[in-house]
């Protein structure tokens, strides 16, 4: 009897000891065929991408492949810093933009009120009083749509702008300084005649 439960029990460890070997054997091949599909996916996607072009983003330009006209700008005016020079040929507006914005350096000239430095990306936007000043915005009433404002800067140079918009709004109204990361826009902010609104003129870079 217990010879006959002896044997039986030998019989269904080898049973256990069997599956055991053939589960092992089966993680084996299973590994393999994994390694050898992963490999042969890596090879397409190297295989395909050999032939293709390169993708640039027309979106921001691709400053490497833009050459703007440079051309060298003063770093002090009356002694503020100067981030950038402001053309408008229609109103024959030549300034500087001032870097810091207080109530003293805008009795000097127009100054960079909030958003991005010049000719970056973003809204770069330049605040000046209403006065009847040569380099200040008296004029900006006479623009319209399509009129042209060159900024020029150290770093990437001489850059033009066309108008797009043109409006008014309340003082408390701040909507004007919103950014869109994707486009080189300027926006010039003053004071109507009377003072009551805002004068907006948005323009965005000529591509």
């Amino acid at each position: 009897m217990r010879r006959k439960y002896k044997r039986k029990k030998n019989k269904l460890n080898n049973i256990k000891l069997n599956l055991f070997k053939i589960f092992i054997i089966l993680l084996i091949v299973l590994g393999f065929i994994y390694i050898f599909n992963k490999i042969k996916k890596e090879k397409e996607i190297t295989d395909n991408n050999i032939d293709l072009p390169e993708i640039v983003n027309e979106n921001k330009g691709n400053e490497k492949y833009r050459n703007y006209p440079k051309e060298k700008i003063i770093n002090e005016y009356k002694g503020y810093e100067v981030c950038a020079k402001l053309e408008i040929p229609t109103i024959s507006l030549k300034t500087y933009v001032l870097s810091d914005y207080s109530s003293e350096s805008l009795n000097i000239s127009v100054v960079k009120f909030y958003g991005s430095n010049p000719n970056e990306y973003g809204n770069f936007c330049i605040a000046g009083h209403n006065f009847i000043n040569k380099n200040m915005f008296s004029k900006l009433k006479y623009l319209n749509k399509k009129d042209k404002i060159i900024i020029t800067d150290n770093k990437f140079g001489k850059i033009e702008y066309e108008i797009y918009d043109i409006y008014k709004v309340d003082k408390e109204n701040t909507n004007c300084l919103i950014s869109n990361k994707n486009i080189r826009e300027v926006t010039l902010i003053t004071c109507t005649d009377d003072s009551k609104k805002r004068i907006i003129i948005k323009a965005k870079e000529e591509i």
